[in-house]
């Protein structure tokens, strides 16, 4: 299986538990990584043979800084199945979503979650 990676794309959404997440919003980063056969692609150079990187970008944005989740794990799960539903060519999807902010106390970089969803080998 061939991959597209889409890295370190940045938005702002208000999904949180708490009061001050969804009013104050904040940050988020979202690298995904789509599983495709590339191989006609490559023998073409045609665009209609891959997935178009921008309206991927558009999909993850519109899901990203829509409506406003508790859970991190419920706006990844939502991408996912958006672009496996939308994106024919794409076989199978890996979702890491980082927030730089968390409203926990101590010092960290960032939290994450990861999901992969489909075919991925």
């Amino acid at each position: 299986m061939d991959f597209i990676h889409v890295n370190d794309m940045e938005f702002y959404g208000y999904h949180g538990v708490f009061p001050e997440e969804t009013k104050l919003g904040q940050r988020f980063r979202l690298t995904i990584s789509l599983a495709v056969d590339l191989k006609r692609a490559g023998e073409t150079d045609e665009l209609e043979h891959t997935v178009h990187y921008g309206e991927i970008y558009a999909a993850c944005r519109s899901i990203v800084e829509g409506e406003p989740k508790k859970l991190v794990e419920a706006v990844a799960e939502k991408v996912a199945a958006h672009i496996l539903t939308n994106f024919s060519l794409v076989k199978g999807i890996r979702v890491l979503l980082i927030k730089p902010d968390p409203p926990i106390p101590g010092y960290y970089k960032s939290v994450a979650i990861e999901l992969t969803r489909g075919e991925f080998t």
